[in-house]
């Protein structure tokens, strides 16, 4: 079993920074595949940025690209997401979440995660 807890959220104005981090428990954590989903009031949860246990392996939602950066540190048991040039379409609730699966190949779709954070709220105002 895993927990996934987040934190780091919070508000922002436009084009500023802002890093949300995911601290797992379990001895396999650096076995897992992570990512990060997020989700806004009236949206379906979306794909934001992902990698694999072997750390070289990440992938991002084009929305996120060049901006958005994923890394984890295993000793830590820590997943973060820093944001940079943050716009209000970013607003949403960021969930981090893990496969127990071993992959090389980034999962990017909700039902190849097993576990889930309970989700730190992230407000970019203009």
């Amino acid at each position: 079993q895993v927990q996934l807890v987040e934190s780091g959220g919070g508000s922002v104005q436009v084009g500023g920074s802002l890093r949300v981090s995911c601290t797992a428990s379990g001895r396999t954590f650096s076995r897992y595949a992570m990512g990060w989903f997020r989700q806004s009031p009236g949206k379906e949860r979306e794909f934001v940025a992902g990698i694999t246990w072997i750390a070289g392996n990440t992938y991002y939602a084009d929305s996120v690209k060049g901006r958005f950066t994923i890394s984890r540190d295993n000793a830590k048991n820590t997943l973060n997401l820093q944001m940079n040039s943050l716009k209000p379409e970013d607003t949403a609730m960021y969930y981090c979440a893990a496969d127990r699966t071993f992959t090389t190949v980034v999962p990017t779709t909700e039902m190849e995660y097993d576990y889930w954070g309970q989700g730190t709220q992230v407000t970019v105002s203009s």
